[in-house]
């Protein structure tokens, strides 16, 4: 008895909420209704100004008649700027005035249509637990039918399952994966493919047990369910294999991200230096200049013209360079050190197969070769507007969309050319500034000694 008042109350409040549904239709577009009676005014208005206009032609004679004639027409052009700009205004401001309105009814709107299907979902369901009970109560067996039909749904989405599974590996496959631009990026698309593999191998075996068994097993009252408590074999096997394979894969991955993270020092000095600093929302590049010495830095002496706080006293930092872009030859070992100034961020080129964290105070080093230059490239991929890009690969705030920066591979000759053109971060303006630190501290050093020296 209580089921039934309680699914009779569930329909009346259905009803309710379905004759509400349809009261509520959402409101898309509105006319502009303002709008239309102003211009309705003012037809009518320009209507009773001829109909004057005409009168006084009669009454003046043909002389007056073409004064007023012109009169009315200069009043027709003037009036017309004027009632178009009224016009407009009226509509935006009714448009403006609308917006919040529209927002909130589509709102309730929709989340009475969620709460209307949820109920129905749930009426349906209560019908067939009365169904399942009457029968029950009639001596009657109900599920096996229901227990068959899933069994055999999912024997049909089990095809349907590994034809998806083959069309996103066909389709998508290419979108996310493309040939890497670096020595060292072939070795991890290596381990990438491998991994996929055996994880594609591990997904499409063990959907077909599942699936399988699911229809293999559905309930019968022809027959009973085994108990299978344990089974120690079973256990080791899916146990040490996948262990010894993840090894494996960890194992290799170290290496690989080893070969490039830490290089003996010979190899990092014969490399291209190149220092890339990353903050809220650039990236600013220094390259080691002609000693292929990248200068030491103190974030004291952090000024607005000495963005990155450069210690000048430092002679390997004097011929350091700026660069707008980070160009780098092909073919030729690059060492790239990373350092952040004021929040978390992160190097990321894509076709390098290079992601790096830049973290404030601790620089972070990765060695490279690139593989091919940026015409190359854009040849392979039949693109000639493509170019690879450095990306922060940690969000860092509301620009970390816009936190890009060119990188183009060019050959040895072009690389040289390019170096040529750049400038000093030891610039006029950094040396004047130099200058007047130097003076500054040397003064304050006198001082001392006088101090000293009179006391």
């Amino acid at each position: 008895m209580k089921l039934r008042q309680f699914v009779h109350s569930k329909g009346i409040l259905g009803l309710v909420l379905g004759l509400l549904f349809l009261l509520q239709v959402p409101v898309f577009a509105q006319t502009d209704t303002a709008g239309v009676a102003i211009e309705t005014e003012q037809t009518e208005a320009a209507q009773t100004d001829t109909t004057e206009a005409t009168a006084t032609e009669e009454a003046t004679g043909d002389a007056t008649a073409d004064e007023a004639t012109e009169a009315s027409a200069g009043d027709e052009v003037s009036t017309t700027p004027a009632s178009s700009s009224t016009t407009a205004a009226a509509a935006t401001a009714e448009e403006e005035a609308s917006i919040p309105t529209q927002v909130y009814v589509n709102f309730f709107y929709y989340l009475l249509l969620f709460v209307l299907v949820c109920l129905i979902v749930t009426i349906i369901g209560q019908i067939g637990s009365v169904y399942e009970l009457t029968q029950r109560m009639q001596g009657k067996i109900v599920g096996d039918k229901w227990h068959s039909s899933q069994g055999w749904l999912f024997l049909i989405s089990l095809p349907l399952f590994l034809y998806g599974v083959y069309w996103s590996y066909v389709h998508h496959g290419s979108m996310s994966f493309r040939e890497a631009a670096t020595e060292h990026g072939a070795r991890i698309d290596t381990l990438f493919i491998i991994t996929t593999v055996i994880t594609t191998i591990v997904l499409v075996l063990t959907h077909i047990a599942l699936f399988g068994f699911s229809w293999k097993y559905r309930g019968s009252d022809k027959r009973k369910a085994y108990f299978y408590p344990h089974n120690n074999t079973l256990e080791k096997i899916w146990t040490i294999v996948p262990a010894a394979v993840l090894t494996v894969l960890v194992l290799s991955g170290f290496f690989t991200w080893r070969g490039i993270t830490n290089i003996p020092e010979e190899q990092q000095k014969n490399a291209l230096q190149i220092e890339v600093t990353g903050e809220q929302f650039l990236w600013t590049v220094r390259y080691g200049g002609r000693d292929n010495v990248i200068g030491k830095r103190d974030y004291k002496l952090t000024t607005p013209t000495n963005s990155l706080g450069i210690d000048f006293t430092d002679k390997t930092a004097l011929d350091d360079i700026r660069a707008g872009d980070i160009v780098i030859p092909v073919g030729k070992p690059v060492h790239f050190t990373v350092n952040a100034k004021d929040v978390l961020h992160s190097f990321y080129i894509p076709e390098f197969r290079v992601q790096i964290n830049a973290v404030p105070g601790m620089p972070t080093f990765f060695h490279i070769v690139p593989k091919y230059t940026t015409e190359e490239m854009r040849e392979k991929l039949d693109d000639p507007n493509y170019d690879y890009i450095l990306l922060c690969a940690k969000i860092c705030g509301g620009g970390h969309y816009n936190m890009q920066k060119k990188v183009i591979v060019v050959t040895e000759a072009e690389y040289k050319e390019w170096l040529s053109d750049q400038i000093y971060f030891f610039d006029e303006a950094m040396q004047k500034e130099f200058k007047e630190t130097q003076q500054h501290a040397g003064n304050s050093e006198i001082e001392g000694n006088q101090l000293v020296l009179n006391n």
